[in-house]
């Protein structure tokens, strides 16, 4: 069995149509979207698609999928700053009655057995909750008693949208990437899963993913065209901000 780990999507649907490409080539058996389809630019664009992949695909629910449900409740989350609150409010108002239902079914961790690795456990930020922030520079020691006692060989996560292997007691964590909005390296960052585990890279053609963004009515269009696109920001900038705020809950 292969399966594709495509995590923090947010929306930018060029990005997913290049990895989309070379996930078919990969002939892999089942794809897993770890959470955070939204918020974006393109978020219907986007979930479509996926939707209508002609390959068995899998949902997780991320933080800013769950943002958006709430908002499409009537409420949103005070704690966010406004500039998030905005987009939330903007994706929601793009979606479907049935997008809705679609993202309300989406569970929270998924987990299934690969030949060769063992039983895997698909989270969006850790196995206990969709925000909590650790990075490749999180000690271990800090990180033991959350992936303790889960009964998996390998933990497979997102949310922090920069990919990393490691070992936390006996248990692998690997970081997927993010597939739209990466820090660090422009381009797009999935997992290949099976028989092992293989980090992938997807470039893709940047000036006109930009341009294509710019055009939307995203609130943000322009400056998430820059600043996740063209440029995205460093990895070692975003480590330094994620360890003052490392494994606490938003």
């Amino acid at each position: 069995m292969r399966v594709a780990a495509l995590y923090d999507i947010h929306g930018n649907l060029p990005a997913l149509e290049a990895v989309l490409e070379e996930v078919r080539l990969a002939e892999v058996d089942r794809v897993v979207v770890g959470g955070d389809v939204f918020p974006g630019p393109m978020p219907r664009e986007t979930l479509d698609l996926l939707l209508s992949l002609d390959l068995p695909i899998q949902f997780l629910r991320g933080n800013g999928d769950r943002e958006v449900l709430t908002r499409r409740a009537g409420a949103e989350n005070p704690k966010l700053p406004e500039s998030v609150r905005e987009v939330i409010r903007w994706v929601a108002e793009q979606l479907s009655p049935e997008h809705e239902r679609e993202v309300a079914g989406w569970p929270e961790t998924l987990r299934f057995a690969i030949p060769k690795l063992g039983e895997v456990l698909f989270c969006h930020a850790t196995p206990r909750n969709d925000t909590e922030i650790f990075t490749r520079a999180t000690s271990e020691e800090t990180l033991v008693p959350i992936f303790a006692g889960l009964g998996v060989s390998v933990v497979v996560c997102g949310h922090t949208h920069m990919p990393f292997d490691r070992t936390i007691g006996a248990v692998r964590v690997v970081n997927a990437g993010s597939v739209g909005m990466p820090f660090g390296k422009h381009g797009a960052d999935w997992l290949l899963l099976g028989p092992d585990v293989e980090p992938r890279h997807t470039d893709y053609n940047l000036e006109v993913a930009a341009e294509r963004i710019r055009v939307t009515e995203y609130p943000q269009a322009v400056d998430f065209a820059a600043g996740n696109v063209l440029q995205p920001p460093a990895e070692e900038e975003i480590l330094e901000v994620f360890a003052r705020v490392e494994l606490r809950w938003k």
